[in-house]
């Protein structure tokens, strides 16, 4: 059974294997919220993720003829490189199945850990059902990326190195896809202090585990596509719903917006790269999805690795929705000197301009009239508005792309 002192069994057996993340104070985040705000850096974890806690303790328990053989596992990305870590430390032959649109970073780290990979299904489950199939044809053992009471064992130790840093905790923020993480943090952190509330956070695109929270049973919910790809589980596990139901006080949702704001903040802010996932934590507390005013709350930040495709494109995104990032579009007589005017009125804002594209031939463009497309850097939605109003008041007529 999952227990307090089966989690401070897998803290000594992690010691030396896993480091011990800081728990680092924000002010900005602190003064957004009205909280004392804390972040537990997993992202800075070994393998970039809180899953090598876990995979190590599961692994580490096997009987010597199943080392032998080796293990397999299915997984988004995380948890492969944990258990392939883990494999290559206690000399167990690792076999991983991915989804096949696992982000590239992931599926790269995890061969270059020395693991078998196989991308197989379009989510987390199909990959599952396949490394199933795979344990019994090559008899090997699997390893679960969260139903299992040793990896909820190896999560739990979170909490502990949380609550021995910032005893007097309030609130605790976890990711939530299929369990095994906030099963162990809320076991752990209700047995050493009752009062202390934890909240879980899903991807409003991969909703199950909140639905199954709020109908006290298990459901199953498709997942659609979302950044926090390492959460978009269809269901929660078996073993770790009734735990989540005993411990957890809530499960809340975000969507993606909220979840890419917070991924540019912590880049901007705190110089943390979180990838989806580890970032709804945040995200709940800075959207208002989640309450936390004049309380000292710790918010785990899961996991690190996003593909650096991905990163550019959820800056350029979060920076939009910001009000700090603005394409726009208008049209100027073909004469000498238009473009000019038009730069010298956005001059009047200190916009900054990243980049211009004139065109005079394009399909349903009058003859005598250019089409103008311009990138511009704003300060905030503030100015942004100011940079529209200034255009229009000129007698442009200005079109976004959102």
């Amino acid at each position: 059974m999952l227990t307090l002192k089966a989690i401070k069994e897998a803290a000594f057996l992690l010691e030396g294997v896993v480091r011990r993340t800081p728990l680092v104070y924000s002010h900005s985040y602190s003064q957004m919220a009205q909280a004392d705000v804390y972040l537990k850096a997993e992202n800075l974890q070994r393998t970039g993720s809180f899953k090598v806690r876990g995979a190590y303790v599961k692994m580490a328990h096997l009987p010597p003829e199943d080392r032998k053989a080796g293990v397999i596992t299915a997984s988004g990305g995380n948890h492969a490189q944990g258990v392939a870590l883990a494999g290559r430390r206690l000399g167990i032959p690792t076999t991983i199945v991915m989804p096949v649109d696992a982000p590239l970073a992931k599926v790269t780290a995890t061969r270059n850990r020395g693991a078998e990979v196989i991308l197989k299904g379009a989510v987390f489950d199909q990959a599952q059902v396949y490394a199933r199939r795979l344990q019994r044809q090559r008899g090997l053992t699997f390893i679960p990326a969260f139903d299992d009471y040793l990896v909820m064992a190896g999560q739990g130790t979170i909490a502990l190195e949380i609550l021995a840093d910032l005893p007097d905790l309030d609130l605790i923020l976890v990711p939530v896809g299929g369990g095994g993480l906030i099963s162990g943090i809320a076991l752990a952190a209700k047995e050493l202090r009752p009062s202390l509330r934890v909240v879980g956070v899903q991807a409003a695109a991969a909703p199950a585990a909140a639905h199954s929270f709020i109908h006290g049973r298990r459901e199953t919910c498709p997942a659609s596509t979302t950044i926090a790809d390492g959460i978009a589980i269809q269901r929660p596990g078996r073993l770790t719903f009734r735990f989540i139901q005993k411990y957890v006080d809530e499960v809340v949702t975000v969507g993606e917006e909220d979840i890419s704001h917070a991924m540019v903040m912590l880049l901007e802010r705190s110089k943390l790269v979180v990838e989806g996932a580890g970032a709804v934590g945040l995200a709940a507390l800075l959207s208002g999805r989640v309450k936390a005013q004049g309380l000292k709350v710790a918010v785990l930040l899961s996991g690190g690795n996003v593909d650096i495709n991905l990163v550019a494109r959820i800056i350029n995104h979060g920076l939009s929705i910001a009000g700090r990032y603005l394409i726009l579009r208008t049209r100027l007589p073909d004469r000498a000197g238009q473009l000019f005017r038009l730069l010298s009125r956005l001059a009047e804002t200190r916009v900054n301009i990243i980049n211009i594209q004139h065109r005079r031939e394009r399909p349903g463009l009058p003859l005598g009239q250019a089409e103008v497309e311009l990138t511009l850097e704003t300060r905030d939605a503030g100015h942004r508005r100011e940079v529209m109003e200034l255009l229009k008041s000129g007698g442009y007529e200005v079109n976004i792309d959102q």
